[in-house]
């Protein structure tokens, strides 16, 4: 009851938790995004977003690279937080522009965010392909 109640942590814990993060984040925002869109790429090029006024075929593989390309730079833990930038920069355009940041359309965005800024901020951990070339 003490370790539940208490605020230090184990190293190992630490690195097991950001290898859960990044495996689940990842391979969710590839699964369930990337790829779908990946799929549709050829319907979807003419009517995505287009919330950065940069053309609607370019914002679609803006976010295919993150969705898709970063995601699995993630999963891997190679270029870990380099690899989380541009997926918190689409996650903020989903959340605050595409969403209009109502949390009851944009909560997947918001929860996407939120574990992308987690890896940014603290890194891959121990099991990842960045700690085993000494990044």
């Amino acid at each position: 009851m003490k370790k539940l109640l208490s605020t230090s942590y184990q190293e190992w814990a630490f690195d097991t938790a950001m290898f859960l993060i990044r495996i689940c984040a990842g391979g969710l925002m590839l699964a369930n995004h990337g790829f779908q869109k990946l799929v549709k790429f050829s319907s979807l090029q003419h009517k995505f977003g287009d919330p950065l006024h940069i053309g609607t075929r370019n914002s679609l593989l803006l976010v295919l690279f993150a969705e898709v390309f970063c995601s699995l730079l993630i999963i891997a833990g190679l270029f870990t937080r380099l690899a989380a930038i541009p997926l918190v920069i689409a996650m903020l355009v989903a959340f605050f522009i595409a969403h209009n940041h109502n949390f009851e359309q944009g909560e997947m965005a918001a929860l996407y965010l939120t574990a992308f800024t987690a890896i940014l901020l603290c890194g891959p951990g121990r099991a990842s392909i960045d700690r085993m070339t000494g990044r």
